[in-house]
């Protein structure tokens, strides 16, 4: 990563005003939301705030102390959620990594551009597979107007050059492409190195704590102008792998893989725990917009992860697969305790940082998430979505309020939320008007969605491959 500016550079230390002229020549050449990202703009108010958004990987539901996890402590997530509000309904837009990463980091349906699976190992990953280059990216925004950017870990949309996250609006990296990363050895996966920028590092800690030390060093760089940062950590995502330090935490857990597991998780709160030390440390803390969440929901058989009271793991249609840890932070602006309970979704936190960094979205497509910011603060009264809606090769999903509607299989399945969080009892029979009015609701939907742009080994891909050729539209 490049090294801290100059110091003797002023502008990015102490607030200035801009004169009247400069004012009138900076927003002639288009470029004043840029300038004055990086100032505090005397009596027009304060300046915008710093951005971060943690994703954790494979991370399950009731894993997070605020959401009942008893023999794993996370202080450090459950005070972003204490000092700011926790979400009981946050959704990821996918069961898995790579469509849920890009959803996120474009605020639309990633189904919009075909990325509605993982590609599979980067020996045998699909030669398209990649974020489309079509698609302009929260990063992308924030830089637009005026914030630096970086990156720290798992990328997940792309392995060939036009796809780095340095091309989609990261102005530094450190992590890696793919899907899942060795955490000792640096070199395991010659197809999947560690990077700085584009060059591989041979990276000698654990690679939580990696990911920790350059998200301290980026915010330590960045603690005087306005900064997106986007800290992805493989943490809780198999391999099982831990260092003694860690373990040692949890030796009253008998269970070998829950063990290794607890002290994964322990890492990563540690991991969000150092930035937010950081940026107490640096007053800027009030001033930074946090978000926390899980990129899908945990894979309970390969991990021992818990998404309780939710039914279903990660890949399944069901809430234990897409509803996960979610949490926001931003102290000077949203107040904190609050529990919020209507639907969220990660599709939501791009049009939330634009709108707080001052940025503009897209105007030439359609955009799926919302800001927000005034759902929290009680400026807006209604909930921020009607419907949320999944599509997975041949199996769907459609939540309505408390409503949720399953097509995994020949027969559509009901369930009523606000009774059965747990997904048991089937209101179909006996709820058909409800059915209709859901699944008319997704065909409508599904209706400005494309066919998928790769294959994939998940069930039901290449039917939905096959469908997807009579309903192609333009990304």
């Amino acid at each position: 990563m490049p090294q801290p500016g100059n110091s003797s550079d002023k502008s990015a230390r102490q607030p200035r005003m801009i004169r009247r002229r400069d004012f009138l020549a900076l927003l002639g050449a288009g470029t004043l939301v840029g300038q004055a990202s990086s100032l505090y703009c005397g009596t027009a108010g304060p300046r915008r705030p710093n951005i971060i958004v943690i994703l954790s990987d494979d991370h399950g539901y009731a894993e997070v102390g605020y959401q009942g996890c008893k023999d794993v402590p996370t202080p450090n997530i459950d005070s972003i959620a204490g000092n700011g509000v926790q979400f009981t309904d946050g959704h990821v837009s996918c069961p898995v990594c790579s469509p849920t990463r890009a959803g996120l980091v474009t605020g639309r349906y990633q189904h919009r551009f075909g990325h509605e699976f993982n590609p599979g190992p980067p020996t045998t990953a699909n030669e398209d597979f990649g974020l489309p280059l079509s698609q302009i990216t929260i990063a992308d925004l924030v830089k637009e107007a005026g914030y630096t950017t970086g990156m720290v870990g798992k990328w997940h949309l792309g392995l060939k050059p036009q796809f780095h996250p340095m091309k989609r609006g990261f102005q530094e990296y450190f992590g890696f492409l793919h899907g899942a990363h060795d955490y000792f050895n640096a070199k395991a996966d010659s197809n999947n190195p560690i990077l700085r920028g584009t060059e591989a590092v041979d990276e000698k800690e654990y690679l939580t704590d990696a990911f920790s030390r350059e998200a301290v060093a980026f915010i330590e760089r960045h603690r005087k102008e306005p900064f997106f940062l986007y800290v992805t950590p493989n943490a809780i995502h198999s391999p099982m792998q831990a260092p003694q330090k860690y373990l040692d935490r949890f030796a009253n857990i008998v269970d070998t893989k829950r063990r290794t597991f607890a002290a994964q998780l322990s890492a990563l709160d540690d991991l969000v725990g150092a930035a937010l030390r950081k940026l107490r440390d640096s007053g800027i803390e009030e001033d930074t917009l946090i978000f926390f969440l899980g990129d899908n929901g945990g894979p309970t058989p390969s991990t021992t992860s818990n998404n309780t009271p939710l039914r279903g793991f990660k890949s399944q249609l069901l809430e234990g697969g897409h509803r996960v840890p979610f949490a926001l932070q931003w102290k000077r602006r949203i107040p904190g305790g609050q529990v919020y309970r209507q639907m969220v979704s990660s599709l939501d936190i791009l049009p939330t940082v634009v709108a707080a960094a001052g940025g503009t979205l897209p105007k030439d497509r359609p955009m799926d998430g919302v800001d927000l910011v005034p759902y929290l603060t009680g400026e807006k009264k209604t909930p921020p979505h009607e419907f949320l809606f999944w599509r997975q090769a041949d199996r769907h999903a459609v939540r309505m309020g408390e409503w949720k509607l399953l097509v995994d299989g020949s027969q559509p399945q009901l369930f009523d939320l606000s009774k059965d969080i747990g997904e048991n009892k089937d209101l179909a029979q006996q709820q058909p008007d409800k059915v209709k009015e859901m699944s008319q609701a997704f065909d409508r939907w599904n209706a400005e969605m494309i066919a998928p742009l790769w294959k994939t080994a998940a069930r039901g891909g290449q039917q939905a491959l096959k469908q997807g050729k009579n309903r192609v539209r333009k990304p």
